[in-house]
């Protein structure tokens, strides 16, 4: 297969539409549930923890195939793999499949960076791990954490492009999160609610939510 192809293959990759389809298993249309973003964060948000852990490693997965065995296939290495990764996050923040209404990218771009700088990637999920459990807003966890990537890929002594790439993600990872930021800065950012560790009954008062939430 020519390398234009297997870009083609990695954003198609990338858009496969993991979230809209676990929704839809329980009953959901996640873009008009929640803050309506296909992302993991929704799906536990809407659907509870199992469901977004699926959708969390299929995300990271459709950025990690294409940059490690899409080389291989090709024989190329290089500026080629960077260009799959960024394929399959245009992917998953573009979907074809669900009318180019996605994700914010995180966990897709995570992906890619683990097949190109591990330790990064490790230190950096670790980092997000303890935001969400201090902050309760994933949000912040993704931009502290996507920020902490080019860091710890320099650290870890990655190629120069690499890091190069890494920046251009954590930059592209603000971009997505813009309204989350103003919602930041107004205080009205959704925060995880740790309760949620089942479905959501469809057709539930939001009156009892609120009672929930108190």
């Amino acid at each position: 297969m020519t390398a234009p192809l297997l870009t083609l293959f990695a954003y198609l990759t990338g858009a496969f539409p993991t979230s809209y389809l676990m929704g839809r298993v329980y009953g959901y249309d996640l873009r008009r549930e929640g803050s309506g973003n296909l992302g993991s964060t929704n799906v536990y948000r809407i659907l509870g923890f199992f469901p977004a852990v699926v959708v969390l490693l299929v995300d990271l997965l459709k950025g990690f195939l294409p940059v490690w065995f899409f080389p291989l296939w090709d024989g190329r290495t290089g500026a080629w793999a960077l260009a799959y990764g960024l394929a399959a996050i245009t992917g998953h923040v573009w979907p074809v499949y669900t009318k180019f209404k996605g994700g914010k990218g995180v966990a897709t771009a995570a992906g890619t960076m683990a097949a190109l700088a591990p330790v990064a990637v490790t230190v950096a999920f670790s980092v997000w791990v303890m935001t969400v459990i201090l902050t309760r807003t994933a949000s912040v966890a993704s931009l502290v954490s996507a920020s902490l990537v080019p860091i710890m890929a320099r650290a870890s002594a990655a190629p120069r492009s690499v890091v190069s790439y890494a920046i251009l993600l954590a930059v592209t990872v603000w971009w997505t999160h813009r309204a989350n930021l103003a919602r930041i800065v107004r205080r009205e950012e959704l925060q995880i609610d740790w309760r949620r560790g089942r479905v959501r009954p469809r057709g539930r008062d939001r009156r009892q939510d609120r009672r929930d939430e108190t």
